[in-house]
């Protein structure tokens, strides 16, 4: 595993070995999915949210390419200390890491984000709660985007917000958008 682009482009990562919970988003897959949101987002001027923090790979990404605010959610202990270690060794300074439920946070937390990801484990029986809890309780800014990583079993096209999909292989990333903002302020192109 490694950082694709950036500043630290080309460090690499490595996890821990025993990671019951955490299934990492492949190196290809992430580096697709960056390609499609430099389409869309300019990272210096995010403020990002990171939901399943896992081994930390897409805020290491993020921060990378220079975005400056960031919360990182992980529960389990060894991911969360991982992923701490790691912050501090990359001397990003600027994500903040929360160890706590995913819903726990969302319910209590009132602020929007820019971008928001979720990478969660694919067993995670309330994995189609999340973009509706993202939606209805406008976690996104105006021209903000929300990508739900999954897998071919799960469909959310019919949902609010939905705009695009993008398939690699066993992995799917789902594109939101908040589609209560400002037309005009909401991107236009999918």
């Amino acid at each position: 595993m490694r950082i694709i682009g950036g500043t630290h482009g080309g460090r690499r990562i490595s996890p821990p070995t025993n990671m019951p919970h955490t299934r990492p988003t492949t190196d290809i897959a992430k580096e697709g999915l960056f390609n499609i949101l430099q389409n869309y987002l300019n990272f210096e001027e995010l403020s990002t949210l990171d939901l399943f923090g896992g081994t930390g790979s897409i805020s290491y990404e993020l921060a990378s390419r220079g975005c400056t605010q960031q919360i990182i959610i992980e529960q389990d202990a060894k991911m969360y200390d991982f992923i701490k270690r790691n912050l501090k060794e990359f001397g990003f300074t600027h994500a903040q890491i929360f160890k706590m439920d995913v819903f726990r946070f969302l319910q209590q937390n009132t602020s929007s984000f820019d971008f928001i990801f979720a990478g969660p484990p694919y067993a995670l029986g309330s994995i189609d709660e999340l973009p509706k809890i993202i939606i209805e309780q406008q976690k996104l800014s105006d021209k903000g985007i929300f990508v739900l990583e999954h897998t071919p079993r799960n469909n959310y096209e019919t949902f609010p917000g939905f705009f695009r999909v993008k398939n690699y292989g066993t992995t799917l990333f789902s594109f939101f958008r908040n589609p209560n903002a400002d037309s005009s302020a909401a991107h236009t192109n999918a």
